[in-house]
């Protein structure tokens, strides 16, 4: 490199340092001490320090929450956050797995709604629901699959409710499930939930309820 080109790539680093100087400067504190929201961005903050201010950005895919305490890490899930007018954010930072470096993801198609990833620091790791639930990307939770607007219930549990007679509506209905006695579907507004029996129990239809397996016609 000729002597030019080393003195024109210092005065850019010089340039880029002191423009990021000034902006964190240019944000002033409004405490002494304490962590500030940026005004339009919401995974970047201030933080004073006796009264200096540094700018600081969360990792990729977390969010500032102006409401952390000063002893908790102010970077946290979408779900805890409520951004308010501070809409933007920094560039995904996408890996071969992961959408973003931190986040829960759902995995598979609305019929294979059980799974989903926790991706940390770009690397995706594949959890499961307990059998019947679905990951809710609203929630961050494993829920009922009929409550998961991107899941087809029915599809993901392999279940359709009976249609109801005519003239009598009934918001809920139980099924035994037609390959496991000790489960059961509740159909709440004519939509599965699958549930299950305890040990040594089975679905008794007689009486809607999990009854001994020696009670149960068909169950042994």
């Amino acid at each position: 490199m000729s002597p030019l080109g080393g003195r024109l790539t210092g005065a850019i680093v010089v340039l880029c340092v002191s423009a990021l100087v000034y902006h964190a400067q240019s944000q002033s504190c409004p405490e002494k001490n304490g962590r500030f929201p940026v005004s339009d961005q919401c995974d970047a903050y201030i933080e004073c320090r006796d009264g200096e201010p540094t700018r600081q950005l969360c990792p990729d895919g977390l969010l500032f929450n102006e409401k952390a305490s000063l002893f908790s890490y102010p970077c946290q899930y979408p779900i805890d956050v409520d951004c308010g007018s501070r809409t933007r954010t920094q560039p995904a930072i996408p890996t071969e797995d992961c959408p973003h470096q931190f986040g829960y993801y759902k995995v598979g198609d609305r019929a294979n709604c059980g799974q989903f990833k926790n991706c940390a620091d770009g690397t995706a790791y594949v959890l499961d629901c307990p059998l019947g639930l679905a990951f809710n990307s609203a929630t961050y939770q494993c829920d009922w699959a009929d409550l998961v607007e991107d899941c087809d219930a029915e599809a993901y549990l392999g279940f359709k409710c009976p249609p109801q007679a005519p003239g009598l509506v009934q918001p809920i209905r139980f099924f035994r499930a037609p390959d496991d006695c000790q489960k059961y579907f509740l159909c709440v507004d004519d939509r599965p939930r699958l549930n299950f029996c305890g040990p040594e129990q089975a679905f008794n239809e007689l009486i809607n309820a999990c009854d001994g397996i020696a009670n149960v016609t068909g169950c042994a």
